[in-house]
């Protein structure tokens, strides 16, 4: 995420803003610039309608307009559902940041109700009925109760998980979706809505397919039967050389969502050092303050620095990230190796993003 300033004042902003706590201007984020920015005060925009319930401060057209974020969420708890309410804008609040991300990349993002190939949000608590985080033809369903720290640490200690966060699960769940657009080829024209204007073809051929089997394995292997082998057997001895994490040991769909969802955490974690002037020194940094920091958006995906650079950057920043959280008693930030085979994993991902 970059750093964002007051255009009134330039005090610093958090992405969350709807307001400028020094010179209290009101703000709003506009997607087609991917800033923040004053609310213009002759109405030729204005917030989200989502603003009060979900805190979203996103620019719209009119008055009592859904922003393109909102939109994308089809389902979420009832207005009489307090407790509900309060969980699902603290995830409206972090898909936010997904999707700002998904545009910063030029990923396509476009709402199933628009487009057959586009994607949706279910958003529902397992409080009062059943619901299983997970994806299905466009379709992502996030369990709100997790929003609860109480509720997410349990889970993570359950499934014996280094890493679980909201956050987290918004970018694996969409990771699934995203193999159908960037490999399957399945979705073969899904607009691209980030200035309102253009439509671009996303066509996929063999060729991708075949580069994702020989790296991730063969998808046509048994979901469900994998994923019991998984939970029966666990993962095998070696996996830390091959896998970034245990579950993406399951099935080769699992490996990529789990891919997916790291290259958008390393992705994000250099960019807000970059925005920040974090640049931390190690044997392996090229060019770290001139090709991989970005600060600004691209134009088009083509100019994303090298998976190569991305790395090089990345690895002495993880462990500086890791040893700060350390020295504040907290666990690591981090805690993942990246493999030579995992490496080449993320760059599989990165050359699908620039291919765009």
């Amino acid at each position: 995420m970059r750093a964002f300033a007051c255009a009134v004042c330039s005090s610093l902003l958090g992405f969350e803003n709807s307001v400028c706590v020094t010179c209290g201007t009101d703000q709003g984020f506009s997607m087609p610039r991917m800033a923040l920015v004053p609310v213009p005060s002759d109405g030729s925009a204005v917030a989200c309608a989502n603003l009060a319930a979900a805190g979203c401060q996103w620019l719209v057209d009119h008055s009592g307009q859904l922003c393109l974020s909102c939109r994308l969420t089809r389902k979420r708890p009832n207005d009489a559902d307090s407790e509900g309410l309060a969980a699902w804008a603290k995830t409206e609040s972090a898909k936010r940041r997904l999707i700002y991300q998904l545009l910063d990349l030029v990923l396509p993002v476009v709402s199933l109700d628009d487009d057959p190939a586009g994607v949706a949000f279910e958003l529902l608590s397992s409080r009062d009925e059943s619901v299983i985080t997970g994806h299905a033809d466009g379709v992502v369903t996030i369990d709100l109760a997790e929003g609860n720290d109480a509720k997410l640490e349990a889970m993570r200690l359950q499934m014996g998980e280094a890493y679980r966060t909201m956050l987290g699960h918004l970018r694996h769940e969409t990771g699934h979706y995203y193999w159908q657009v960037l490999v399957d080829g399945a979705v073969p024209d899904v607009g691209w809505v980030r200035d309102q204007g253009s439509r671009r073809a996303w066509e996929r051929g063999e060729d991708s397919l075949a580069a994702f089997r020989e790296l991730f394995g063969d998808e046509r292997a048994d979901y469900a039967d994998a994923l019991e082998k998984h939970y029966d057997d666990g993962p095998p001895a070696d996996w830390r050389s091959s896998y970034v994490s245990e579950y993406a040991t399951s099935h080769p769909w699992e490996d990529w969502a789990e891919t997916f969802a790291h290259y958008l955490h390393i992705t994000d974690s250099i960019q807000t050092a970059a925005s920040y002037g974090i640049v931390v020194e190690g044997a392996d940094v090229v060019d770290a303050k001139a090709q991989h920091l970005r600060t600004r958006p691209v134009d088009a995906p083509s100019e994303l620095p090298t998976m190569e650079s991305l790395i090089a950057h990345w690895l002495p920043l993880s462990y500086a990230l890791n040893a700060s959280n350390r020295s504040m008693g907290h666990d690591d930030l981090y805690p993942f190796v990246l493999s030579e085979t995992v490496i080449a994993k993320l760059a599989f991902v990165h050359d699908l993003v620039r291919r765009g």
